[in-house]
């Protein structure tokens, strides 16, 4: 398989199984907006939403990188400064995710 199909499919499939943790993420936002800052901690503090919240920060920014890196590929034509480019979004992209995840497994 080229290496470009299997960056579509990715993109593809991430935003498919993006898609039910966004569903899942808007419904328990809109439930927790009017409240305290202690309704915040307690709803990040208990497990399922820990492992649910961490799966749709996983998935936002693996999609996230990989359109932004398709943005690189249409639109910057030096080789070096694209390859740099992408390499800094996805160094970038794990290193803000596992800092929000860490960071939520420590609340």
């Amino acid at each position: 398989m080229n290496k470009s199909t299997k960056k579509w499919l990715s993109i593809k499939f991430s935003s498919l199984f993006l898609i039910p943790f966004m569903v899942w993420f808007i419904i328990n936002f809109v439930s927790i907006i009017n409240n305290d800052y202690n309704r915040l901690i307690t709803f990040l503090s208990e497990q399922p939403s820990k492992i649910l919240f961490s799966i749709f920060v996983f998935l936002s920014f693996f999609f996230y990188s990989l359109t932004i890196s398709e943005i690189f590929e249409d639109y910057i034509g030096n080789e070096k400064i694209k390859n740099v480019a992408n390499k800094l979004i996805f160094i970038f992209a794990i290193l803000l995710s596992l800092g929000t995840i860490i960071t939520i497994y420590n609340l």
